[in-house]
């Protein structure tokens, strides 16, 4: 990215359609500008064709916010997708998946 100039702030608008694809897009806007400004400048939810319901939750820098909240120089704005399985179950299940795939030792053997 050109230095911005007073009165504009850099930003980045991350996407991952899939599991390890990530679309970033480098923005330079005009300070004062929100996140949902920089969503849609950043044509992301178009070329990905994700759909307006549920909406995507938003994040800067990992952490949760509106639509008007608004932009910092550098900031890095996320759209996120949907979890298809709690994470704690998942967690279970690749426990369980584990223990089947190890060979059973019995007490004797120690």
């Amino acid at each position: 990215m050109a230095p911005a100039e007073v009165g504009e702030v850099e930003v980045e608008v991350a996407y991952s359609p899939a599991p390890r694809i990530v679309d970033i897009v480098a923005l330079t806007l005009p300070l004062g500008s929100t996140v949902e400004d920089a969503v849609v400048a950043s044509g992301l939810l178009a070329r990905h064709a994700v759909p307006a319901e549920p909406a995507p939750a938003l994040a800067v820098w990992g952490r949760l916010v509106t639509a008007d909240t608004p932009l910092r120089m550098h900031d890095r704005v996320e759209l996120l997708r949907p979890l298809l399985v709690d994470p704690k179950e998942a967690r279970r299940q690749r426990y369980r998946n584990q223990a089947e795939r190890r060979p059973g030792r019995s007490r004797a053997a120690r």
